[in-house]
């Protein structure tokens, strides 16, 4: 196992003491960061529904499907980018993580870019394949024509937080983002607020926010970290590296894409059903998202767990982290799902204080649907992660393809006879079918891990 360059800072290292605590220590920074990151989609949302008015709000909701695609193919690029810099930083071999963080930042430097011309490029056609109503069709085009320009913002924002979150160090990535989110807070006041910006407004505060916290991170690997960053030596064009870089980015962007295309299609039926379920959608969707943080953490931190184990040769530790997580999100289930389904009136009015007794009641039997199957849906991210910690990326990449094509299906099936609810039920099927899926693969990967290097 390569040792020629050794980590002269291990107090973040994840290969030694109790795995309950060390999962614990690394996804509660995760955790806090994942739901300071919807405030992104929140602040906008509240905000434009507060000065702007209720059709801007639908909008912002569609926006926010489509802004989440392209995002989440990003964040999900870096995601598996960081498999690597957890396995590298796991066998202390720092002269290969700082050619990874060369190659990394090249691939997806230039990722980004395509897709944002892209997403510019195809934006009417987009909205317009997804039945976005007309009164929402400009408001939405304008946001996200800004967002899709800023990307570049949001990709060196993921990629230096997925290289300090390989290494096991989380909470400096959750204080630049506190940062981000109160700027953008403040910008979204000025610009939306006092000049009358309108959507434009709340998009340009969201790429600066974005941009300040990617700056603020990047100085603090510089200020405490300068062994990870590359230097002049470094910079070459590693075959194998570049290989094992487009496998992991690429099809981890397409796990998460698929994930959201998902959910835009998903959107888009939600749209044929009028405003009123565009906004009650909306709103439970913003409450979906933050208790969805827990399980998009534990993702993350059950990965970068196994790959520091695995990359450091501790395979009976991979194996005990995944139960040990199972385990913990279990627990956290059984707590969200009477909290869901209990409060589900109080969290939509909380999101949309000025929802009608439609909105109202369409919102809240979402959330009640929804909430028994968080259990399933937990346990599903924890294996996802184990899955991609262990190399066998594939096996997260087909759980998430399909738990998604069966909620598209019975979305579309349920909807038109239950309305929101049937779209809950739809995303319930969906998690269920995962549960199997990784209660399978799980015993499989068990059995030949020691032999997988």
């Amino acid at each position: 196992m390569a040792q020629n360059t050794k980590t002269t800072k291990d107090e973040h290292k994840l290969t030694e003491g109790i795995i309950a605590k060390s999962l614990f220590a690394l996804t509660l920074p995760l955790l806090l960061g994942d739901i300071l990151q919807q405030f992104y989609n929140t602040v906008d949302a509240v905000i434009i529904g507060r000065f702007v008015g209720e059709e801007a709000f639908a909008a912002a909701g569609i926006s926010g499907t489509l802004m989440n695609l392209f995002i989440f193919i990003i964040s999900g690029c870096c995601i598996g980018m960081s498999v690597l810099f957890a396995r590298f930083y796991g066998e202390g071999d720092l002269k290969k993580f700082r050619r990874e963080f060369f190659t990394a930042l090249s691939f997806g430097g230039i990722f980004t870019i395509l897709i944002s011309v892209f997403g510019i490029f195809f934006l009417p056609l987009i909205l317009g394949l997804i039945s976005t109503p007309g009164q929402a069709f400009s408001y939405a085009e304008n946001y996200l024509s800004i967002i899709f320009a800023g990307l570049i913002a949001t990709y060196l924002y993921n990629m230096f937080s997925a290289l300090l979150r390989s290494t096991g160090n989380t909470k400096p990535t959750l204080y630049f983002l506190f940062a981000g989110v109160m700027i953008n807070l403040l910008l979204d006041l000025l610009f939306v607020a006092v000049f009358d910006m309108g959507m434009q407004g709340a998009a340009l505060a969201t790429v600066l926010s974005q941009l300040i916290s990617a700056l603020l991170c990047f100085a603090y690997i510089r200020a405490t970290s300068p062994e990870l960053i590359f230097t002049r030596e470094d910079i070459c064009f590693d075959l194998s590296l570049l290989k094992a870089t487009f496998s992991y980015g690429s099809l981890s962007a397409l796990q998460q894409s698929g994930l959201h295309i998902g959910k835009v299609l998903v959107q888009s039926k939600v749209n044929s059903l009028g405003l009123s379920a565009i906004s009650a959608y909306t709103a439970a969707g913003r409450i979906e998202g933050y208790v969805n943080s827990a399980g998009v953490s534990g993702t993350q931190a059950e990965s970068i767990f196994a790959a520091q184990n695995y990359g450091a040769g501790k395979f009976q530790r991979v194996k005990k982290g995944a139960l040990t997580g199972s385990l913990m999100y279990i627990i956290l289930g059984l707590i969200v799902t009477p909290a869901m389904a209990f409060f589900s009136e109080p969290l939509i009015l909380l999101m949309l204080p000025s929802a009608g007794p439609e909105i109202l009641a369409e919102g809240s039997s979402y959330l009640r649907y929804l909430a028994p199957f968080y259990i399933f849906d937990y346990i599903g991210c924890i294996m996802s992660g184990y899955f991609k910690g262990i190399g066998r990326i594939h096996l997260s990449f087909f759980l998430t393809i399909g738990q998604v094509t069966i909620r598209v299906i019975f979305s579309y099936i349920l909807a038109d006879l239950l309305g929101l609810s049937g779209v809950a039920l739809a995303t319930g099927i969906g998690w269920s079918f995962a549960m199997i899926y990784v209660s399978i693969n799980y015993i499989r990967t068990k059995r030949h891990l020691t032999c997988s290097k």
